[in-house]
């Protein structure tokens, strides 16, 4: 018979001097669990042994440390020199928007996005217009130089300045960086590099946090400006340590349908400029190319006015940008059961829209499939294009269609009111440019301009936003 200290629970206990560390997360514990507290992987808990310092005290650790001579004198902050972080441009005017100016000399940018999304040819784009100024370095650990040069053939960042090489050994890469000495470093990808002195498996957290550290040491050494390639989860969070976003200076976002040709790229965290901006890519055969009135795409701008559709304009950071909301309503026979689907709108939201019309505007959507999507496969989860969503579910259940230059745009809470939005002068004034001439907002805005070309109505619920909106043009109702 087995003894009870060699089952499961006699593993929870852990002797001095010793850890458990998830290999998904690095969220460390004293006793062995199965499951992650952080990430909650089941089977990622392995053993490891704790550093020799974490159990001294603060004060013993202080009284410790040896004397050292600071490498600079403290000077007043109105002597120090600021032309050395100012910002400069990277060539590609949406990246540079959403970095707020361009990169500053030193940073450790992490950009991250889905597989196939265009994260190496963006940086390759970047690296090749950065290198008609400066010496730049890109490094390629999961594809071989022929296949980066084949890329670089297809969208013409070919430059005598940009240096190629595949490496996954961050000794060599060190040794390429002394070689090169370039003014730009590209890691394509940081999981991909490993190192033959740090433990765990190459791509695991200890070698991802222990290899980023040393990049951005080298940053800030050598004054080098360091753009990593991060991979996400099957959630889109960062692949890797949580301590690794921490690391870096500046964190984006890469997103976008690999179906489509629309990409959009955020800032996550910027220690020199905004993270409230957006910037916007069209994906070709020759590359990425930069949209700085990208609305037009999110139209569908049909003939005729088509029943279930309402266009809004919705804050992507600073930026307003004109979307269109489809919706199809298609009652159920006998007792199949209703569908909801939903594709670039957030499906709960779209569900709380479904039940606040059935109960506070006595629209009958139960017994019905329930389609919902936007147009040129831009994602909309603000909530101000509750309104939108709302109007265009009303006009695909009532077979009336909303008159073709209307925009709509408001929160929609559970009593039915319509609640204000920020930004309501540059969402009108972004909604006048693109043609449109009416709109329906929240009752109570009071940054409506004295002179805006446009008819607003304000509504204070959502049936009074029924009401007006197929109330404008009755002509317009069919059936």
């Amino acid at each position: 018979m087995s003894d009870p200290a060699d089952t499961v629970p006699a593993m929870a206990k852990s002797s001095p001097g010793v850890l458990f560390q998830c290999s998904e997360c690095g969220w460390q514990t004293t006793k062995w669990a199965g499951r992650c507290g952080e990430c909650q992987t089941w089977g990622s808990i392995a053993e490891r042994a704790a550093h020799a310092a974490a159990g001294r005290s603060g004060r013993a650790l202080l009284h410790g440390l040896p004397s050292v001579r600071p490498g600079s004198a403290a000077v007043p902050i109105c002597d120090v020199d600021a032309a050395s972080a100012a910002a400069r441009p990277t060539g590609m005017d949406e990246l540079d928007r959403v970095l707020g100016g361009g990169l500053v000399p030193g940073t450790v940018a992490l950009l991250a996005g889905e597989p196939g999304v265009g994260k190496s040819t963006l940086l390759l784009e970047a690296g090749a217009l950065a290198a008609e100024r400066s010496v730049v370095l890109y490094v390629t650990g999961e594809e071989s130089a022929a296949q980066v040069r084949q890329r670089a053939d297809r969208i013409g960042a070919i430059t005598e300045n940009l240096f190629l090489a595949a490496e996954t050994d961050l000794a060599a890469l060190l040794a390429h960086v002394d070689a090169v000495d370039p003014a730009l470093l590209i890691v394509d990808s940081v999981q991909a590099i490993s190192a033959a002195g740090i433990d765990g498996t190459p791509g695991g957290v200890t070698q991802v946090r222990e290899i980023t550290a040393a990049l951005v040491s080298l940053a800030k050494q050598r004054t080098l400006t360091t753009l990593l390639v991060g991979h996400v989860t099957k959630d889109g969070s960062i692949a890797g340590p949580r301590s690794l976003e921490h690391l870096v200076d500046v964190v984006l976002h890469f997103e976008g349908d690999s179906r489509g040709r629309l990409r959009m790229i955020r800032a996550l965290k910027n220690r020199f400029g905004p993270t409230d901006e957006v910037g916007c890519f069209e994906l070709g055969e020759i590359g990425l190319v930069g949209l700085p009135d990208p609305s037009g795409l999110f139209l569908s701008r049909p003939h005729q006015p088509v029943a279930g559709t309402c266009v809004t304009v919705t804050l992507e950071g600073r930026r307003p940008l004109v979307a269109e909301v489809q919706t199809l309503v298609y009652p159920v026979n006998g007792n199949e059961p209703s569908r909801r689907t939903t594709s670039g709108l957030d499906s709960a939201r779209v569900g709380m829209a479904v039940a606040v019309l059935q109960q506070r505007a006595g629209l009958h959507l139960g017994r019905c499939d329930i389609y919902a999507a936007t147009v040129g496969g831009v994602r909309l989860t603000e909530p101000a294009t509750d309104l939108a969503i709302s109007l265009a579910l009303a006009g695909a259940r009532k077979n009336a269609s909303l008159p073709s230059d209307v925009v709509a745009f408001g929160e929609v809470g559970l009593a039915g009111e319509i609640r204000s939005v920020a930004g309501i002068g540059r969402r009108l004034a972004e909604a006048g440019r693109m043609g449109f001439r009416r709109a329906i907002v929240p009752v109570g805005a009071d940054a409506i301009a004295t002179d805006c070309p446009m008819q607003v109505s304000q509504v204070a619920d959502v049936v009074s936003a029924i009401r007006t909106g197929f109330g404008l043009e009755p002509d317009q109702r069919r059936g």
